[in-house]
């Protein structure tokens, strides 16, 4: 089994809109079904669980239905913190699946992951056993604890962007979290799955992504999401291949 872990549990604070900013539509639809969308027209993926606020899950659950997303076998309530909102999701989903299903575990509000990405986490943890979706840093990357001085510049060459989906065979995962959850500091600076095996000392696999799968976060993300889907409908309209590199690579 292939499944897409979807989590959907923030508020959207930083985009200010007065509603969970996955429930924003964008061209006609909420940017969540955008994102379900993807999975659910993927021929590799066989069902599809999410993580929600809990008041917000009956509307989440009209939505799915009048937008056909057939593979969305549940909803559950998402958590205090992101990764509990996952970890409720990935132990919901051991309920119905065999542990050695792959999971990938990707944002609710990524919605222009390409198909070959999709395809390439499958295949990076039958290969590896997890994978990463990353894309090079055109830009120099800066570290600083203060905010205000530069302490280190790594090489730009070595330096990558960390994305989603990330995805793991499903026992790994659990299993991954149960020893976090045990620990005093839990998940304190665990930012996403990739940072949670690497503080388990476990090694993690890269897989490349495809450019403009970008977090909508902020309005000028929504801006961007936009002209992305611009592009995608000039080139349905006259063939001229936009964004061919974008969805396909």
């Amino acid at each position: 089994m292939n499944i897409a872990i979807i989590f959907a549990g923030g508020f959207g604070v930083r985009m200010g809109a007065g509603i969970p900013k996955q429930f924003l539509e964008i061209n006609g639809k909420p940017i969540i079904i955008h994102t379900l969308e993807l999975f659910e027209e993927h021929p590799e993926i066989d069902k599809i669980y999410m993580s929600m606020v809990k008041e917000y899950i009956p509307h989440m659950d009209k939505l799915a239905k009048k937008h056909m997303i057939s593979k969305l076998a549940d909803i559950v309530p998402g958590g205090e913190t992101g990764q509990d909102s996952i970890y409720n999701t990935l132990k919901r989903a051991e309920q119905d699946n065999p542990p050695d299903s792959v999971v990938l575990i990707h944002d609710g509000v990524r919605p222009w992951v390409s198909y070959d990405t999709i395809s390439r986490n499958i295949a990076g943890v039958k290969k590896n056993g997890n994978a990463v979706t990353c894309t090079p840093c055109f830009e120099t990357i800066l570290t600083s604890t203060t905010g205000k001085m530069v302490e280190t510049v790594p090489y730009r060459k070595d330096t990558y962007a960390a994305q989603a989906p990330q995805s793991f065979y499903l026992k790994d995962i659990i299993a991954a979290h149960d020893k976090v959850r045990a620990t005093e500091s839990r998940y304190d600076n665990l930012v996403d799955s990739c940072t949670l095996i690497r503080s388990l000392g476990y090694e993690a696999y890269m897989v490349e992504g495809n450019r403009g799968n970008i977090k909508v976060t902020t309005p000028e993300d929504v801006y961007m999401y936009r002209a992305l889907l611009q592009y995608k409908e000039n080139e349905q309209a006259f063939g001229i291949g936009l964004t061919s590199g974008i969805l396909k690579n």
